[in-house]
């Protein structure tokens, strides 16, 4: 519960109280009927107070659940964005070494080709 929640609570308790006692204290009744009224008037705020205090927790604890169940998505989320990208990098390094092979292969063929062609054309010469 919030500080302001808190601070709210205690002002209805005590203010209620106050003024209850307040009210019973200058009302024309003898003592007897003025300790019961303050008796009842007193429970009565501790109910509601009560009241209060378990309705705040309630959606204290909701609040809270709601929360938590969005952090799990979000987990859930990012553990799914993370795999995926994991997934992609792999496949990119894949091709990246297929692309490599390929072109050392290319160049090694070019220069064999080349060399190739330099003792054909060094056997025309030289005959």
């Amino acid at each position: 519960m919030s500080d302001r929640g808190v601070d709210f609570l205690k002002g209805l308790v005590i203010g209620g109280l106050v003024g209850a006692v307040l009210g019973i204290l200058y009302a024309p009744k003898s003592g007897k009927e003025t300790r019961e009224d303050i008796a009842r008037k007193t429970e009565d705020l501790l109910v509601k107070a009560r009241e209060e205090y378990e309705s705040a927790l309630d959606r204290s604890k909701k609040a809270y659940e709601s929360a938590v169940k969005r952090l799990k998505e979000a987990e859930v989320t990012a553990k799914e964005k993370m795999e995926e990208v994991e997934g992609r990098v792999e496949e990119l390094t894949e091709r990246g070494k297929e692309t490599l092979l390929d072109g050392k292969g290319r160049v090694k063929r070019a220069i064999e080709a080349g060399v190739e062609a330099f003792k054909e054309e060094k056997n025309r010469t030289q005959a």
